[in-house]
Protein backbone atom coordinates (compact mmCIF):
# COMPACT_ATOMS: atom_id res chain seq x y z
CA UNK A 1 0.00 0.00 0.00
CA UNK A 2 1.07 3.38 -1.11
CA UNK A 3 1.96 6.26 1.71
CA UNK A 4 1.06 9.51 0.62
CA UNK A 5 2.77 12.57 1.46
CA UNK A 6 -0.27 13.77 3.42
CA UNK A 7 -0.45 10.50 5.44
CA UNK A 8 3.08 11.23 6.00
CA UNK A 9 2.16 15.35 7.49
CA UNK A 10 -0.55 13.74 9.47
CA UNK A 11 1.15 10.77 11.07
CA UNK A 12 4.29 13.20 12.16
CA UNK A 13 2.34 16.08 13.11
CA UNK A 14 0.18 13.80 15.47
CA UNK A 15 3.74 12.45 16.93
CA UNK A 16 5.09 15.76 17.23
CA UNK A 17 1.64 16.84 19.47
CA UNK A 18 1.26 13.42 21.12
CA UNK A 19 -2.63 14.04 20.17
CA UNK A 20 -4.66 13.43 17.87
CA UNK A 21 -7.22 16.55 18.26
CA UNK A 22 -4.23 18.53 18.91
CA UNK A 23 -2.84 17.85 15.09
CA UNK A 24 -6.21 18.30 13.60
CA UNK A 25 -6.46 21.52 15.43
CA UNK A 26 -3.29 22.38 13.88
CA UNK A 27 -3.54 20.60 10.24
CA UNK A 28 -7.26 22.37 9.93
CA UNK A 29 -8.71 18.75 9.13
CA UNK A 30 -11.30 16.33 11.44
CA UNK A 31 -9.56 14.08 13.57
CA UNK A 32 -10.46 10.97 12.13
CA UNK A 33 -8.52 12.05 8.97
CA UNK A 34 -5.34 11.87 11.47
CA UNK A 35 -6.76 8.95 13.22
CA UNK A 36 -7.04 7.77 9.71
CA UNK A 37 -3.74 8.29 8.44
CA UNK A 38 -2.17 6.73 11.23
CA UNK A 39 -4.07 3.18 10.52
CA UNK A 40 -2.77 3.66 7.12
CA UNK A 41 0.73 4.42 7.62
CA UNK A 42 0.25 1.10 9.99
CA UNK A 43 -1.29 -0.98 7.29
CA UNK A 44 1.45 -0.14 4.84
CA UNK A 45 4.40 -1.39 7.27
CA UNK A 46 1.97 -4.26 8.48
CA UNK A 47 3.56 -2.89 12.31
CA UNK A 48 1.89 -0.88 15.54
CA UNK A 49 3.85 2.13 15.41
CA UNK A 50 1.77 4.06 17.98
CA UNK A 51 -0.41 3.14 21.19
CA UNK A 52 -3.51 4.87 21.39
CA UNK A 53 -4.36 6.25 25.26
CA UNK A 54 -7.63 7.70 25.79
CA UNK A 55 -6.23 9.75 28.68
CA UNK A 56 -3.01 10.04 27.92
CA UNK A 57 -3.03 10.89 23.48
CA UNK A 58 -1.18 8.94 21.57
CA UNK A 59 2.71 7.77 22.07
CA UNK A 60 5.08 6.10 19.27
CA UNK A 61 6.88 2.92 20.00
CA UNK A 62 10.75 2.60 18.88
CA UNK A 63 9.77 1.63 15.58
CA UNK A 64 7.06 4.60 15.31
CA UNK A 65 9.67 6.97 15.97
CA UNK A 66 12.34 5.42 13.41
CA UNK A 67 9.25 5.62 10.66
CA UNK A 68 8.72 9.20 12.03
CA UNK A 69 12.26 10.66 11.32
CA UNK A 70 12.61 9.36 8.04
CA UNK A 71 9.32 10.92 6.91
CA UNK A 72 10.34 14.13 8.00
CA UNK A 73 13.44 13.96 5.83
CA UNK A 74 11.07 12.74 2.96
CA UNK A 75 9.02 16.07 3.72
CA UNK A 76 11.55 18.30 3.89
CA UNK A 77 13.31 17.05 0.97
CA UNK A 78 9.63 17.79 -1.06
CA UNK A 79 9.67 21.05 0.29
CA UNK A 80 13.42 21.75 -1.22
CA UNK A 81 12.18 20.55 -4.29
CA UNK A 82 8.75 23.06 -4.56
CA UNK A 83 11.66 25.59 -3.21
CA UNK A 84 14.08 24.75 -5.74
CA UNK A 85 11.68 24.71 -8.61
CA UNK A 86 10.06 28.11 -7.90
CA UNK A 87 13.30 29.58 -7.89
CA UNK A 88 14.10 28.37 -11.17
CA UNK A 89 11.07 29.60 -12.66
CA UNK A 90 11.45 32.80 -11.41
CA UNK A 91 15.61 33.17 -11.78
CA UNK A 92 17.00 35.10 -14.62
CA UNK A 93 19.77 32.88 -14.34
CA UNK A 94 20.80 29.41 -15.23
CA UNK A 95 21.03 27.28 -18.42
CA UNK A 96 19.19 28.74 -21.14
CA UNK A 97 19.43 25.59 -24.18
CA UNK A 98 18.11 26.79 -28.04
CA UNK A 99 17.56 24.77 -30.75
CA UNK A 100 17.46 27.28 -33.95
CA UNK A 101 16.81 26.42 -37.61
CA UNK A 102 17.32 29.97 -38.96
CA UNK A 103 19.71 30.08 -42.03
CA UNK A 104 21.00 33.48 -41.34
CA UNK A 105 20.42 33.20 -37.06
CA UNK A 106 24.09 34.41 -36.36
CA UNK A 107 22.77 37.78 -37.80
CA UNK A 108 20.24 38.67 -35.41
CA UNK A 109 20.48 36.29 -32.64
CA UNK A 110 23.79 37.28 -30.85
CA UNK A 111 22.24 41.19 -30.53
CA UNK A 112 19.33 39.54 -28.71
CA UNK A 113 21.29 37.67 -26.74
CA UNK A 114 23.80 40.51 -24.99
CA UNK A 115 20.46 42.70 -24.65
CA UNK A 116 18.06 40.12 -22.68
CA UNK A 117 20.38 39.28 -19.46
CA UNK A 118 20.75 41.83 -16.50
CA UNK A 119 23.63 42.75 -15.87
CA UNK A 120 25.30 40.63 -12.83
CA UNK A 121 22.75 37.74 -13.99
CA UNK A 122 25.06 34.33 -14.77
CA UNK A 123 23.52 32.75 -18.17
CA UNK A 124 24.90 29.66 -20.00
CA UNK A 125 23.60 29.49 -23.54
CA UNK A 126 23.49 25.80 -24.98
CA UNK A 127 23.01 27.11 -28.81
CA UNK A 128 22.75 23.99 -31.75
CA UNK A 129 21.75 24.20 -35.47
CA UNK A 130 19.34 21.61 -36.41
CA UNK A 131 16.52 21.06 -39.21
CA UNK A 132 13.17 22.43 -38.37
CA UNK A 133 11.81 18.88 -37.41
CA UNK A 134 14.16 18.25 -35.07
CA UNK A 135 13.96 21.58 -33.40
CA UNK A 136 10.30 20.55 -32.71
CA UNK A 137 11.24 17.48 -31.40
CA UNK A 138 13.72 18.92 -29.03
CA UNK A 139 11.09 21.39 -27.56
CA UNK A 140 8.57 18.27 -27.41
CA UNK A 141 11.22 16.14 -25.27
CA UNK A 142 13.16 19.02 -23.38
CA UNK A 143 16.36 19.02 -24.96
CA UNK A 144 15.75 22.59 -26.02
CA UNK A 145 13.70 25.66 -23.99
CA UNK A 146 13.00 27.50 -26.74
CA UNK A 147 13.63 27.14 -30.57
CA UNK A 148 13.91 29.67 -33.58
CA UNK A 149 12.34 27.79 -36.54
CA UNK A 150 10.33 27.86 -39.49
CA UNK A 151 6.47 28.75 -38.60
CA UNK A 152 5.22 25.90 -41.69
CA UNK A 153 3.74 22.27 -40.47
CA UNK A 154 4.46 23.06 -37.00
CA UNK A 155 3.06 20.16 -34.59
CA UNK A 156 -0.34 20.73 -32.34
CA UNK A 157 2.22 20.07 -29.16
CA UNK A 158 4.36 23.37 -30.05
CA UNK A 159 3.32 26.39 -28.99
CA UNK A 160 4.97 29.09 -30.94
CA UNK A 161 4.60 33.27 -31.69
CA UNK A 162 5.58 34.37 -35.44
CA UNK A 163 8.68 37.21 -35.14
CA UNK A 164 8.52 38.14 -38.76
CA UNK A 165 7.23 37.30 -42.06
CA UNK A 166 9.65 36.97 -44.48
CA UNK A 167 9.28 37.38 -48.21
CA UNK A 168 10.99 35.78 -51.02
CA UNK A 169 13.60 37.93 -52.61
CA UNK A 170 16.67 37.14 -55.02
CA UNK A 171 20.05 37.00 -54.65
CA UNK A 172 22.95 37.86 -56.95
CA UNK A 173 26.16 38.98 -57.98
CA UNK A 174 26.18 43.03 -57.58
CA UNK A 175 27.67 43.21 -61.16
CA UNK A 176 24.62 41.37 -62.61
CA UNK A 177 22.93 43.13 -65.55
CA UNK A 178 19.81 42.68 -63.21
CA UNK A 179 21.32 44.11 -60.05
CA UNK A 180 20.43 47.49 -61.64
CA UNK A 181 17.13 47.37 -61.12
CA UNK A 182 14.92 48.18 -58.44
CA UNK A 183 13.42 44.65 -58.32
CA UNK A 184 13.10 41.62 -60.72
CA UNK A 185 10.09 39.04 -61.62
CA UNK A 186 9.87 35.55 -60.90
CA UNK A 187 9.67 34.79 -64.78
CA UNK A 188 13.38 37.03 -64.74
CA UNK A 189 14.89 34.53 -61.99
CA UNK A 190 13.79 31.34 -63.69
CA UNK A 191 15.64 32.31 -66.88
CA UNK A 192 19.01 32.45 -64.49
CA UNK A 193 21.11 29.54 -63.44
CA UNK A 194 19.90 28.90 -60.05
CA UNK A 195 21.29 27.74 -56.52
CA UNK A 196 18.83 26.29 -54.44
CA UNK A 197 19.27 26.13 -50.54
CA UNK A 198 18.80 22.14 -49.94
CA UNK A 199 17.43 22.76 -46.39
CA UNK A 200 14.12 20.45 -45.15
CA UNK A 201 11.23 22.87 -45.44
CA UNK A 202 13.47 25.77 -47.30
CA UNK A 203 14.15 23.08 -50.48
CA UNK A 204 10.33 22.68 -50.96
CA UNK A 205 9.29 26.10 -50.43
CA UNK A 206 11.91 27.70 -52.80
CA UNK A 207 11.18 24.95 -55.58
CA UNK A 208 7.36 25.54 -55.54
CA UNK A 209 7.98 28.92 -56.01
CA UNK A 210 10.01 28.17 -58.94
CA UNK A 211 7.88 25.79 -60.67
CA UNK A 212 4.54 27.92 -60.38
CA UNK A 213 6.02 30.26 -63.02
CA UNK A 214 8.08 28.01 -65.02
CA UNK A 215 8.90 24.16 -65.65
CA UNK A 216 11.33 25.52 -67.61
CA UNK A 217 14.49 26.05 -64.90
CA UNK A 218 18.12 24.99 -64.25
CA UNK A 219 19.44 24.40 -61.26
CA UNK A 220 23.47 24.40 -61.42
CA UNK A 221 23.89 23.96 -57.13
CA UNK A 222 22.42 22.83 -54.08
CA UNK A 223 23.98 23.77 -50.80
CA UNK A 224 22.91 23.00 -47.70
CA UNK A 225 24.11 25.79 -46.41
CA UNK A 226 23.26 29.61 -46.34
CA UNK A 227 26.27 30.81 -46.72
CA UNK A 228 27.62 28.24 -49.45
CA UNK A 229 24.94 29.57 -51.18
CA UNK A 230 25.89 33.22 -51.07
CA UNK A 231 29.38 32.28 -52.33
CA UNK A 232 28.28 30.39 -55.24
CA UNK A 233 26.09 33.37 -56.13
CA UNK A 234 28.41 36.00 -55.50
CA UNK A 235 31.18 33.74 -57.52
CA UNK A 236 29.16 33.98 -60.39
CA UNK A 237 27.41 30.14 -60.66
CA UNK A 238 24.06 32.02 -60.53
CA UNK A 239 21.39 33.39 -58.61
CA UNK A 240 19.13 32.41 -55.86
CA UNK A 241 16.15 33.31 -53.82
CA UNK A 242 16.27 33.66 -49.93
CA UNK A 243 14.16 34.88 -47.51
CA UNK A 244 16.27 36.28 -44.73
CA UNK A 245 19.24 38.26 -45.17
CA UNK A 246 22.71 38.89 -42.87
CA UNK A 247 23.69 42.39 -42.44
CA UNK A 248 26.24 41.94 -44.51
CA UNK A 249 26.21 42.09 -48.35
CA UNK A 250 29.70 40.67 -48.92
CA UNK A 251 30.15 36.96 -49.05
CA UNK A 252 32.96 34.44 -47.30
CA UNK A 253 34.65 34.74 -50.55
CA UNK A 254 35.15 38.04 -50.75
CA UNK A 255 32.80 39.01 -53.39
CA UNK A 256 29.78 41.33 -53.30
CA UNK A 257 25.86 40.57 -53.65
CA UNK A 258 22.98 42.24 -54.49
CA UNK A 259 19.19 41.39 -52.57
CA UNK A 260 16.21 42.23 -54.93
CA UNK A 261 12.41 42.04 -53.91
CA UNK A 262 10.73 39.89 -56.18
CA UNK A 263 7.68 41.97 -57.77
CA UNK A 264 5.29 38.61 -57.85
CA UNK A 265 2.72 38.28 -54.77
CA UNK A 266 4.30 35.27 -53.39
CA UNK A 267 4.08 33.38 -49.77
CA UNK A 268 6.68 34.61 -47.53
CA UNK A 269 8.25 32.21 -45.11
CA UNK A 270 7.51 32.79 -41.37
CA UNK A 271 10.35 32.88 -38.54
CA UNK A 272 9.08 31.71 -34.98
CA UNK A 273 9.89 31.51 -31.75
CA UNK A 274 8.44 28.01 -29.70
CA UNK A 275 8.19 27.54 -26.45
CA UNK A 276 5.94 26.43 -23.69
CA UNK A 277 3.75 29.19 -23.03
CA UNK A 278 1.35 27.61 -20.20
CA UNK A 279 4.36 27.34 -18.00
CA UNK A 280 7.69 29.58 -19.10
CA UNK A 281 10.51 29.67 -16.84
CA UNK A 282 10.99 33.73 -16.28
CA UNK A 283 14.56 33.45 -18.46
CA UNK A 284 13.08 31.50 -21.65
CA UNK A 285 10.01 34.63 -21.31
CA UNK A 286 12.47 37.15 -21.29
CA UNK A 287 14.30 35.65 -23.96
CA UNK A 288 10.85 35.57 -26.13
CA UNK A 289 10.31 39.26 -25.30
CA UNK A 290 13.61 40.34 -26.32
CA UNK A 291 13.01 38.22 -29.77
CA UNK A 292 10.01 40.40 -30.20
CA UNK A 293 11.30 43.34 -29.42
CA UNK A 294 14.27 42.64 -31.50
CA UNK A 295 11.89 41.95 -34.48
CA UNK A 296 9.33 44.76 -33.91
CA UNK A 297 12.30 47.28 -33.41
CA UNK A 298 14.98 47.31 -36.18
CA UNK A 299 15.19 43.86 -36.75
CA UNK A 300 12.55 43.67 -39.70
CA UNK A 301 14.28 46.66 -41.89
CA UNK A 302 17.64 44.76 -41.55
CA UNK A 303 16.91 41.15 -41.97
CA UNK A 304 14.44 41.30 -45.08
CA UNK A 305 13.58 42.89 -48.04
CA UNK A 306 10.61 44.10 -48.53
CA UNK A 307 8.84 43.66 -51.71
CA UNK A 308 8.04 46.71 -52.88
CA UNK A 309 3.99 47.69 -53.20
CA UNK A 310 2.29 49.02 -56.14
Amino acid sequence: MAITLKAMEYYTTALRHGNIARAAEELNIAASAVSAAIDQVEAAFDLTLITRQRSRGIQANASGRLVAQKFERLLEDYQSVLSEGADLKEALSGTLRIGYYAPVAPAFLPSILSSFVPEGNKVVLHLEECDNNSAQDGLVNGTYDVILFVGEDVRPTVDFDVLVEAPAYCLLPASHPLATQGSVSMAQVAKEPLVVLNRPVAATYYQGLLEAHTKDISIVAYANSTEMVRSLVSAGHGCAVLNMQPLTSTSYCGAELAGLPISDPLPPLPLAVGYDKSRPRRLVQHFVDACHEHFSDTGNERCIVERQRV
